[in-house]
């Protein structure tokens, strides 16, 4: 397969299923807000993703689980303003899609028409098929979400790897069947066996992108705090980090500091 880069003017679902195609890795990075948005769009990202983990890295919750929907539009709203070629794809938060698929069909269209994202994300394989059905039937992209899924992460009581287990593995092969049968355009897997992940990857059709899930899928996803460095508390085996923003940012605040303290800032050509 051809693993050359395709000069991609807008990203769309389409596309994503073209690179799986082609050969050609997807790239996927988290963003909050406008700036951020701006970017990692300008620096090429395939699709930005509004992740609940906003709970986390904006709002300094210990798990996603606190986050509202409101609150994801309001993110999602400032990223879609941010990114002119990444497809921007939405987390529906804890509590909006699990209990009713009507509910859950509700929560997608607010996304949908008050953020002006372009798909939403889901955690969950059978279990929520008939929320999947009713939110992909109105016309939404669904992009799914299997292995280690955080707003489960009470039911789990760990962080640990995901479907090392037999009976557990299976489960995780049939609900990423039954997500690209019902149509989901993507998926997502989360910490498990990379072996497994590159297994899944394999057997269906739509693009599989991994967080802690090895190289055998067809994309990536990072949080961007993360990989930028700014969290320095945060340091899992699958994080690469590209710069350490957070040494970078704090040497640079205290100079600040430093220079307002000491009068040297504003100087003289610093000022009207």
């Amino acid at each position: 397969m051809s693993t050359a880069k395709k000069d991609y003017k807008k990203i769309t679902t389409k596309s994503l299923i073209d690179m799986k195609a082609q050969g050609e890795k997807i790239s996927m990075l988290t963003a909050y807000d406008y700036t951020m948005a701006k970017i990692v769009d300008s620096a090429g990202i395939d699709v930005i993703l509004v992740g609940d983990s906003a709970s986390n890295v904006m709002a300094g919750h210990e798990t996603t689980l606190p986050i509202t929907l409101d609150q994801m539009i309001y993110h999602a709203s400032s990223v879609v303003r941010g990114a002119d070629r990444a497809l921007v794809v939405v987390d529906l938060p804890f509590g909006s899609y699990q209990s009713d698929p009507k509910e859950a069909l509700r929560s997608a269209i607010r996304i949908m028409k008050e953020s002006g994202g372009h798909a939403v994300k889901l955690e969950g394989g059978k279990e929520i098929k008939d929320s999947i059905k009713k939110i992909l039937n109105a016309g939404i992209p669904v992009m799914g979400h299997l292995g280690l899924t955080p707003q489960s992460i009470y039911k789990f009581g760990t962080y640990t790897v995901r479907a090392k287990e037999e009976q557990e593995a299976l489960k995780l092969i049939e609900d990423a069947k039954l997500l690209e049968k019902l149509g989901c355009f993507s998926l997502v897997l989360e910490k498990i066996p990379a072996k497994l992940a590159q297994q899944i990857a394999e057997s269906i059709s739509i693009p599989v992108i991994g967080i802690g899930a090895g190289s055998g899928v067809d994309g990536q996803v990072l949080v961007i705090h993360d990989m930028l460095g700014m969290n320095n508390e945060f340091s899992p085996r699958f994080l690469r980090r590209y710069m350490n923003l957070y040494e970078g940012m704090t040497s640079a605040i205290s100079q600040y500091v430093d220079d307002v303290k000491s009068k040297d800032f504003p100087n003289e050509k610093e000022q009207y």
